[in-house]
């Protein structure tokens, strides 16, 4: 097949798309925005095609699952959870099946996000009570999350838009158990390899070690020696900042007179303090507190201010791949008066922190220590900047009166969809408007659970693949797909197929990459003469089956600083896994629609 201009420009935008993804030059959702003014400008794809994607039903549900999902999370209605994950004995084995089994089952009818974002303080408390590493449990945590998302058809965004793809290509759309027959083998087949093997290929990094045995936490800090306090003129051994137990003064940032930039000096025992030394601190959270109750120690910029309590809360953020933060330094952002909030640690998972927090360019995946008042969280929830956002040490909430009303909402949804007795969208948008009718979740806090940048990319993503099917493009790639896999038939297609929608999801999203390979799947069904639900649904799997990078899925980013992984770690887990679910995808999908 002849491929005309317009095939061989959309190409080059689509490679220009997948680069910037790659390098995280911006947030996703204006790559892909930008990705399709380019094709329009063009006049490559009809504006009425290209947009196709923001009436969607697709966006629609997934914007309303936001809203159902805040009303859940907000009246803590599935507080009562910690009863059934929370270990009994320290045998890791059958941790990790009390956590990950409920925690699939529980992502397949929520939002994975909130349900990471809750566990992943209990599975810190739950390490510490048993003894296991919680190193050993959050990245299963995560993965089983990822997983459950195929238990339903709600169960993860991925699932809904290509439900809403095969509906506007005029084909029967997935059912509400459809993608079941995949989930509950993958469920149990993961949690298994977990438990019995997996848990061995991943990290010991237990909390708690001596300092002296180099095993501290890698939470950076920094404090400033106060002019008129009294350590001024003392040497470090004498102000009592040698031996802190559960943290290390590990150097001094200094100005000498005639010089605009701090020096970084080490910290010695006979080391005398100036006024104004920039002190920089390893060692755990707890420290940060206790340091700055000292006389003479203050935060290293002006505080935020705090009339009507001393003590204001901090709260914890992954910074996020997506996030305008990543590569600069706090001082460029200035990023106190952009968030309210003032950076009192940064926690690094591969490697200790050892320069000045304010001049220290960030990476996706660090955790950074946050002080800002009560209402910090609100503010920020809706932002791209972080990945997870959660108040340090704060008790879990207990379930509020209008939790068994949310959850009859949910319980509602779940039966009127399972049974097809309406469209999902309708159903969708009815049960977030329920919630916030029944004042489990209030207009402001609705609008602020909608991640609006996953929506504008969902849809981008959707008007993308428009164009990749009707510059023919799709075709193109599915008889190339043909070709390679024509010796191993359709079930050696459809392998290949996953892998390569796998690998395009580990690069991109696996939004933009099931948008992508969604018309070649179809283009490949058709030609096979095979059902073009199987396809869909492989492709379905493979897009969300991200366990090789911690950037692969916003969960797996989420437990990185909590875990303090490094990015092989994710590697090791898994690539087994990986192979594991392609298995039981294929098999599943070969037995039930081939």
């Amino acid at each position: 097949m002849e491929l005309g201009w317009q095939a061989w420009y959309t190409l080059g935008a689509l490679i220009l798309m997948i680069g910037a993804l790659v390098r995280n030059i911006a947030r996703p959702d204006l790559i892909l925005v930008g990705t399709l003014g380019l094709l329009l400008l063009a006049d490559v794809v009809p504006v009425e095609r290209a947009f196709t994607g923001f009436a969607n039903p697709a966006v629609i549900t997934i914007g309303a699952l936001f809203v159902v999902a805040a009303g859940v999370e907000r009246t803590a209605a599935i507080s009562a959870v910690d009863g059934i994950l929370r270990p009994r004995s320290g045998r890791i084995g059958i941790a990790i099946l009390r956590l990950m089994l409920p925690t699939s089952l529980l992502s397949g009818i929520l939002n994975n996000t909130p349900i990471v974002a809750m566990l992943i303080p209990r599975v810190q408390t739950w390490a510490r009570e048993t003894g296991i590493p919680a190193s050993k449990l959050l990245i299963p945590l995560s993965y089983a999350a990822i997983i459950g998302g195929w238990v339903t058809l709600i169960g993860t965004s991925t699932n809904v838009i290509v439900h809403g793809l095969l509906l506007a290509e005029g084909l029967p759309g997935f059912s509400f158990f459809d993608l079941t027959w995949v989930g509950i083998p993958a469920m149990i087949v993961s949690a298994l390899y977990f438990a019995l093997i997996g848990h061995r290929f991943l990290p010991d990094r237990s909390d708690g070690v001596a300092l002296g045995e180099g095993q501290v936490r890698s939470y950076a800090f920094e404090l400033r020696v106060d002019a008129d306090g009294p350590v001024v003129g003392k040497t470090i051994e004498g102000a009592g900042l040698r031996d802190l137990g559960t943290a290390y003064l590990s150097s001094i940032g200094r100005k000498r007179s005639g010089e605009s930039e701090r020096r970084t000096i080490p910290a010695r025992p006979e080391t005398v303090l100036q006024a104004d030394d920039a002190l920089l601190f390893t060692g755990d959270v707890s420290a940060v507190g206790t340091l700055l109750e000292r006389d003479g120690l203050a935060h290293p910029v002006e505080p935020i201010p705090s009339p009507q309590r001393r003590v204001l809360p901090l709260y914890e953020a992954v910074l996020s791949p997506s996030s305008d933060l990543v590569g600069k330094t706090l001082r460029d952002v200035d990023f106190r008066n952009r968030f309210g909030g003032v950076v009192l640690a940064i926690q690094r998972s591969d490697a200790p922190l050892l320069g000045r927090i304010g001049r220290t360019p960030l990476r996706a995946g660090d955790l950074l220590l946050i002080e800002s008042h009560t209402g910090f969280a609100a503010q920020v929830r809706g932002r791209q900047d972080f990945a997870l956002l959660a108040e340090l040490e704060r008790p879990p909430r207990k379930a509020s009166s209008k939790a068994p009303i949310a959850l009859a909402i949910l319980l509602g949804f779940i039966v009127i969809v399972g049974f097809g007795w309406m469209p999902l969208a309708t159903v969708a948008l009815a049960a977030a408007i329920g919630v916030v009718v029944t004042g489990c979740v209030h207009g402001a806090q609705a609008r602020a659970a909608i991640d609006w940048g996953v929506l504008v990319m969902i849809a981008a993503a959707l008007g993308i693949g428009q164009a990749v099917e009707f510059t023919g493009l799709a075709t193109v790639a599915a008889l190339a797909i043909e070709s390679v896999a024509s010796d191993l038939g359709v079930l050696g297609t459809l392998v290949l197929l996953y892998a390569v929608t796998n690998i395009l999801a580990e690069l991109v999203t696996n939004k933009a990459a099931v948008a992508l390979m969604f018309p070649v799947a179809i283009s490949v069904a058709m030609d096979l003469g095979a059902d073009p639900k199987a396809f869909a649904l492989a492709i379905t799997v493979g897009s969300a089956a991200s366990f090789l990078t911690p950037i692969g899925y916003q969960t797996n980013l989420m437990v990185m600083g909590a875990g303090r992984y490094r990015y092989t770690d994710y590697t090791k887990a898994g690539i087994v896994l990986s192979l594991l679910i392609m298995a039981v995808t294929i098999s599943v999908v070969a037995w039930r629609w081939l």
